[in-house]
């Protein structure tokens, strides 16, 4: 097949957050974008969020089939069965010498004592954006961040990230049951000081004025702002739904890129898009897999991947808590008229209260993240006979150090079932990660014993690793080539117009949700670029 040519401004590959964030910087400097994913649409505006649905706000367990239908496990150990077998002496596969395509991810490399066995990605337009929690704390600023930029400068990034991103900290303030946990978890951590005590989780949501029991979530389409208007068909922003870049090709001395092999998967047919600029920004586990297959390969590439432990459990409110709520001055008038309405219902909290979201922040002796909140996830899920209103879940995020043996590496042989080099993983904990782990878990089984007693079914628990999706370092930043991706302009090293962005660029372990602070790595390389340009 002969391929087309396409010259374009800026090619950015991936249409998350990140990519969005590329993207909207880049026109508003004048620049001229033509982004690819090789997900498809699944909104109106490009990449909005799926939970804005009425349906999903008013019955949030809904979500979860949505959430686990989007997910595509990445590495499926084999353990060297048959992939197909209709009787005794059937097809098999010998997979020392098997050459091509292996179906649903299943990796014959993969040794499933070091499996990331709940890493997962979403092809979609917008990517996990159109799914995830919304959660964007600031990275804690010792035992998280790197110091590749300066504390003032990190304060000024991730305040023009919050803006993007549209982060409030004050939209469940109305909420009974968000005041409630809140209350009771302040009073059994009260040794916290501020800013690390029990307070209000900051999230990328705004309650809407025209319905206030409804918010509107930040999907892709937020970050974009007036760009995902439209068709985006036209330059200056042009986006292409399922169109898979299969591998960047490099100039002969490798300092650029001379163009990016697109396949259309609608159409089937190989685009060579010729571009100014080139940036890759889907996800920690894509990214590096399209700079391995364009034969990219730094040092540092895949290596020092951390992904947070998780402890999880979902509790029931204990009844002292909720019955006391009918005599709090701050909620008598709307229980009253609540009760006055339903005088059926057992339980005195309105069927349209907003669900908790509160957060505990990383600090200096308690080296995790804490949610407590009610949100749809790909595990844990209501008991049918249990009212939604009284279930409030519980998610400790930990900190894992990065290790250069700790690794993402691709096949050379294998592929996965979208015809990409196959990943495969070797994910090693150290000693003191494994006791921090226990201490997690300790301190959330404190906090749930503050709240109430444990759903049947979601009692604590490790969730299996790589669920939470937080997969950070497999491109990392840094000052040296020998081990870091790229610099702190989010440059590929050693190649000139070749920039990344996504999770996969911070550089250290982190409990704190990743995406703020890799929206605002994208904000500094934006700066970079449209600087450089202007010189």
């Amino acid at each position: 097949m002969t391929a087309e040519t396409k010259n374009v401004d800026v090619l950015i590959v991936g249409s998350g957050p990140v990519g969005a964030t590329y993207a909207r910087k880049l026109v508003e400097a004048g620049r001229s974008v033509y982004m690819v994913d090789m997900g498809a649409r699944y909104s109106r505006r490009t990449g909005a969020h799926l939970k804005n649905s009425y349906l999903y706000q008013r019955n949030i367990d809904l979500f979860a089939s949505v959430i686990r239908g989007h997910l595509h496990q990445l590495s499926v150990p084999t353990n060297n069965m048959p992939i197909l077998t209709m009787d005794p002496g059937s097809f098999r596969v010998d997979f020392d010498k098997f050459d091509g395509f292996v179906h649903n991810n299943q990796n014959p490399d993969q040794d499933p004592d070091y499996n990331l066995v709940g890493a997962a990605v979403t092809y979609a337009v917008g990517g996990m954006a159109t799914h995830w929690t919304c959660s964007t704390p600031r990275h804690h600023p010792t035992m998280e961040r790197s110091d590749a930029y300066s504390d003032v400068e990190w304060d000024r990034l991730y305040t023009m990230a919050e803006g993007l991103l549209n982060t409030h900290r004050h939209e469940f303030d109305m909420s009974i049951r968000h005041n409630i946990v809140r209350d009771a978890l302040a009073a059994e951590f009260a040794e916290l000081q501020s800013p690390y005590n029990v307070q209000n989780l900051p999230l990328a949501v705004e309650r809407r004025k025209d319905n206030p029991d409804l918010v509107h979530w930040t999907g892709t389409d937020t970050v974009l702002g007036p760009l995902a208007d439209g068709d985006q068909d036209d330059e200056p922003f042009i986006v292409q739904e399922q169109h898979r870049c299969t591998r960047l090709v490099p100039s002969a001395d490798g300092s650029t890129i001379e163009y990016a092999e697109i396949q259309d998967l609608m159409n089937w047919r190989t685009i060579n898009v010729h571009a100014n600029l080139y940036i890759v920004a889907c996800n920690a586990y894509l990214t590096p897999q399209v700079l391995h297959a364009s034969g990219i390969r730094p040092p540092a590439l895949g290596h020092y991947l951390t992904e947070q432990p998780m402890s999880f459990c979902q509790i029931v409110l204990r009844q002292d808590l909720v019955d006391a709520v009918v005599d709090d001055p701050r909620f008598r008038d709307r229980i009253a008229e609540f009760n006055k309405e339903r005088p059926e219902d057992p339980i005195p909290l309105p069927t349209e209260d907003p669900e908790p979201q509160v957060w505990i922040p990383v600090s200096e002796n308690r080296p995790w993240h804490c949610q407590i909140h009610r949100d749809a996830f790909h595990y844990g899920e209501v008991a049918p006979n249990v009212d939604n209103r009284l279930v409030v879940d519980l998610r400790w995020f930990g900190i894992v150090e990065p290790r250069y043996e700790s690794c993402l590496t691709f096949s050379d042989v294998h592929r996965d079932s979208f015809g990409m080099p196959q990943p495969t993983f070797n994910w090693i904990l150290g000693d003191e990660d494994r006791t921090n782990q226990h201490r997690m878990m300790g301190d959330m089984l404190r906090a749930a014993n503050a709240l109430g007693g444990f759903l049947p079914g979601a009692e604590p628990q490790f969730v299996a690793p790589g669920l939470p999706i937080h997969v950070t370092g497999t491109t990392r930043m840094g000052t040296d080539p020998a081990d870091s991706v790229v610099d702190t302009n989010s440059q590929v090293w050693g190649i000139d117009n070749l920039y990344l962005g996504g999770n996969g660029l911070i550089p250290r372990g982190s409990a704190a949700n990743p995406t703020l602070t890799s929206v605002s790595m994208a904000l500094k390389a934006s700066e970079h670029i449209v600087g450089s340009s202007s010189k």
